[in-house]
């Protein structure tokens, strides 16, 4: 499959497929932010630090301290051992499209289509296990204490709790979920969290909530805009980002959202949050950035970001670090 084809599907299938979903799913459109005109823009330095062919891509951005790593297309793998400032190329042992990534003190897990998985437990070597599934992956999340999640397509969602060596395939019962005719939607983004708390999101603006650890599940918001990404900070705060600049933000671990307006229409892809109130959003051609933890936001004006989209995005410290098409890993000043 092609890289574009891939994206096409991450990103814009739900406005096509599964119509039925989208009745069942939305709540009106008071869910819907209304977008407002930005109050204003920034203008940061920009450095790009790796740039590939027309025909590489970069999915998903990790850190752990100063070390770092990206995946995408064919396997491919870009490491950092200095906080991002320098990068060296890998090849992982699959020539497939790696979709998603997380990494901790413990082991990186990166998962991708036909239902790959990558183990890395510690400094030791790459090693692919089954995942149980053979459904496109699109994002997997991984406690220290081993908890492992992986969501993707149809519905798919494979849990893990020996960090990755062994996986088994969820079955939620989505008639209850609440699709119509228990239609399944393909879920985009997962987390979780240090106390076993699961939280997933995906098409039509859906957020579910398990916090046994994957056995029983809420739904916790429905809306009519994919939602592509997922960030819960240790405190309780955190983001989703999705179609048509659908965001919202919760305060308590993921059990209630509110919707923000960020003032942008664009396919947000990624959202990074730190504990000193700095968010930043990519985008398909555009990045939103906010200073005081959503707030308010600004676009970014650089051409690096109106001309090349960016998804994965991440941070090791000061700078913000972010991934996309062409291989391409930049750095965006603060």
């Amino acid at each position: 499959m092609r890289l574009t084809d891939t994206l096409h599907l991450r990103r814009n299938r739900s406005v096509q497929h599964h119509s039925r979903i989208r009745s069942a799913l939305a709540l009106g459109a008071g869910m819907l932010c209304s977008c407002a005109a930005f109050a204003a823009q920034v203008k940061p330095e920009i450095e790009v630090l790796v740039s590939g062919t027309a025909h590489q891509a970069l999915f998903a951005l990790d850190f752990e301290g100063d070390r770092g790593i990206a995946v995408g297309s064919h396997g491919e793998a870009q490491v950092t051992e200095d906080g991002g400032k320098t990068w060296v190329g890998q090849q992982l042992p699959t020539n497939l499209a790696l979709l998603g990534l997380d990494t901790n003190s413990a082991r990186t897990i990166a998962v991708g289509q036909a239902g790959v998985v990558l183990l890395k437990n510690g400094d030791g070597e790459w090693e692919e296990v089954d995942s149980g599934t053979e459904k496109r992956l699109f994002s997997v999340s991984s406690n220290i204490g081993g908890l492992s999640v992986a969501v993707g397509e149809f519905g798919a969602m494979q849990l893990s709790e020996d960090g990755g060596r062994t996986w088994h395939s969820l079955t939620l019962d989505w008639m209850q979920i609440g699709t119509d005719g228990g239609a399944e939607p393909h879920l985009y983004s997962v987390n979780v969290s240090a106390d076993g708390a699961v939280t997933a999101v995906g098409e039509f603006g859906l957020i579910m909530r398990s916090a046994d650890r994957g056995r029983t599940w809420t739904v916790r918001s429905r809306g009519t805009a994919s939602l592509f990404d997922i960030q819960i900070l240790d405190d309780g705060r955190g983001f989703a980002v999705g179609q048509d600049g659908y965001a919202l933000k919760t305060f308590d671990h993921g059990v209630t959202w509110v919707c923000l307006d960020i003032g942008s229409k664009a396919i947000l892809n990624g959202v990074y949050a730190d504990g000193s109130g700095r968010v930043y959003v990519s985008a398909m051609r555009e990045m939103v950035v906010s200073s005081d933890g959503g707030m308010t936001w600004s676009l970014v004006d650089h051409d690096e970001i109106t001309t090349i989209w960016y998804v994965g995005i991440g941070s090791a410290g000061q700078d913000i670090l972010a991934v996309g098409q062409a291989g391409r890993i930049i750095r965006v000043g603060s």
